[in-house]
């Protein structure tokens, strides 16, 4: 596969020819495309930092799409056209995020964008989309608060995380909490996320003085003073963490809880940006116990996943990727092979690349993920309906799954713990759904 990257200079990783599982759907696409178009490519962009605190999070983002555009390809691309990868390296920079989504769309004329992972980058690119109507597949779950025509999110509104997270936390089986502290990142989604979770502590009767809200910037790394507190907070009653820090920050602080004894049994810390490939970069041995809140785990046991893994790890070895056969996969890599098998099967309903006449198409696809369930992208709200799965941490660096929902829960973008968002839950109309647009699943097998 040819991968050309924002310095300019073309890359090529192998490209195995892979069992043509989905002939039946590429004979459509054919027809469609028309022989016009047979020569041009087909050029996604990709979009995630590859450098600074979050490329601890997003270059394996940019890795399992180039797996997924790879095998894309193997299987004769889409409408008789290749697949050509644009990859991006905004390099933890916000305003980078707009400046190469920007250069995406009108200089390198990209046909979609997988990106971004931090709310921050997502809000910094999305009027650059919505001036270009540009599309965006965004994999990373979020705040909410937030839905727009040019991007589909394919990972989970705060019901689909941190609300059911919390409910577990105060139930018996999760420990009974009755005290929160809440730790983040200062930016959009810790601050919103937290500001949703104290609004439905309070619905549920805990007080402002049990729930203590804590913020740090991006790369903070001395965590001794809050993990004091931490377990000062915790002498009064039975206590729980929200740990929405993210990046490479995670590292220093869960050091810093091995360090003054913070024990899982005593006081749980509960992550929602904390998953396989973080706990990579970490010793996992002193956060045994703790938790995290998530859509989809490696250690899932379902017929996919063991597929999913099985050609992540052959891609992993084909192209060299560093770290070998310890790389993993994880929440986000999930979301972004659903986003993009959605996206393609979209193509080829639509027998087109226009970005309206692929929105369209994206209403109502389903895809089998490796969680083992069909999830489907909602009709009116641009949101999947995804299970949602608490895990804690083992030795081993991989979740034991405590607790999940039966199915696929539907995203509910605004909250209705909030004064401002509680009249749009009930009176949000998405004006640029059609009617009647549910597109069959190609059940494509990438």
């Amino acid at each position: 596969m040819k991968t050309r990257y924002s310095d300019g200079h073309w890359r090529f990783f192998s490209s195995p020819l892979r069992s043509a599982g989905i002939a039946g759907a590429m004979a459509l696409g054919l027809v469609c495309a028309g022989t016009a178009q047979a020569e041009d490519p087909i050029k996604v962009g990709i979009l995630h930092s590859l450098s600074g605190t979050m490329a601890i999070s997003e270059t394996s983002l940019r890795d399992v799409a180039l797996m997924t555009i790879e095998d894309i390809n193997a299987n004769g691309g889409l409408l008789g056209r290749e697949l050509e990868a644009v990859v991006m390296d905004p390099a933890s920079d916000w305003p980078r995020y707009a400046e190469q989504g920007r250069e995406l769309l009108e200089r390198e004329n990209v046909d979609v964008i997988f990106g971004s992972w931090t709310s921050v980058s997502r809000e910094a690119v999305l009027p650059v989309l919505e001036e270009l109507n540009g599309l965006m597949f965004y994999p990373v779950q979020y705040e909410g608060e937030e839905s727009s025509r040019n991007i589909f999110y394919t990972g989970a509104a705060p019901n689909q995380q941190t609300i059911p997270a919390v409910e577990y936390l105060m139930s018996p089986e999760g420990g009974g909490a009755e005290r929160f502290f809440l730790i983040g990142t200062d930016y959009v989604f810790p601050r919103t996320t937290n500001r949703i979770v104290r609004a439905f502590l309070h619905h549920h009767g805990i007080a402002n003085d049990a729930i203590e809200e804590v913020y740090f910037p991006f790369e903070h790394s001395d965590f001794q003073s809050v993990v004091a507190d931490i377990r000062r907070f915790a002498d009064t009653g039975p206590t729980a963490v929200i740990n929405t820090v993210n990046g490479d920050s995670n590292v220093a602080f869960y050091q810093e809880l091995a360090n003054q004894g913070i024990d899982a049994i005593d006081i749980p810390v509960l992550a929602t940006s904390v998953g396989e490939e973080e706990l990579r970069g970490m010793d996992p041995g002193p956060l045994v116990g703790h938790l995290a809140a998530w859509n989809y785990f490696m250690s899932v046991e379902t017929p996919q996943n063991e597929a999913f893994t099985a050609r992540w790890a052959e891609y992993v070895e084909s192209a060299g990727l560093p770290g070998g056969d310890q790389r993993v996969t994880n929440d986000p890599m999930e979301a972004t092979y659903i986003g993009m098998k959605m996206w393609a099967q979209a193509v080829l309903q639509a027998g087109t690349t226009d970005v309206d006449a692929v929105r369209q198409a994206v209403y109502g696809q389903c895809v089998d993920s490796p969680s083992g369930f069909e999830i489907c992208m909602d009709e009116e709200n641009h949101h999947l309906h995804k299970p949602v799965l608490i895990g804690e941490i083992q030795a081993d660096g991989q979740f034991a799954t405590v607790w999940e929902t039966d199915g696929p829960v539907r995203a509910e973008p605004w909250s209705e713990y909030l004064d401002e968002s509680r009249d749009r839950v009930a009176n949000w109309r998405y004006p640029w759904v059609c009617g009647d647009c549910t597109g069959p699943s190609y059940g494509l097998e990438f």
